[in-house]
């Protein structure tokens, strides 16, 4: 069962790496978390990606954020039980920072 949800964060983790990014990133955006990734201050996505938990889940949206002084990468997943979890982590050390069940 592991191995359904492998595929999909390898196709998540191509799609940014090659810039088709969901529109709901402006380029600025984009580039600056490029900018981040290439200095070391961040981890890739993918290698975010495979820190998940939830192998099985679906990635509904993956989010770049500032928070409490620190960069983190929101992941939005729905499970195959039908709930939607984000998962927190920080961005620089790629650590789980926090699990959250969404109603």
């Amino acid at each position: 069962m592991k191995r359904k949800g492998k595929p999909l964060f390898r196709i998540a983790a191509i799609i940014v790496s090659v810039g088709m990014i969901s529109q709901a990133w402006s380029s600025d955006d984009y580039d600056r978390a490029r900018t981040l990734m290439e200095r070391g201050d961040i981890l890739p996505l993918e290698q975010i990606l495979q820190r998940m938990p939830d192998t099985n889940a679906r990635i509904l949206e993956v989010e770049l954020e500032h928070e409490h002084g620190r960069m983190v990468y929101e992941v939005e997943v729905l499970n195959p039980n039908g709930y939607v979890r984000e998962y927190l982590f920080d961005a620089q050390t790629g650590k789980l920072l926090s699990v959250e069940e969404e109603d």
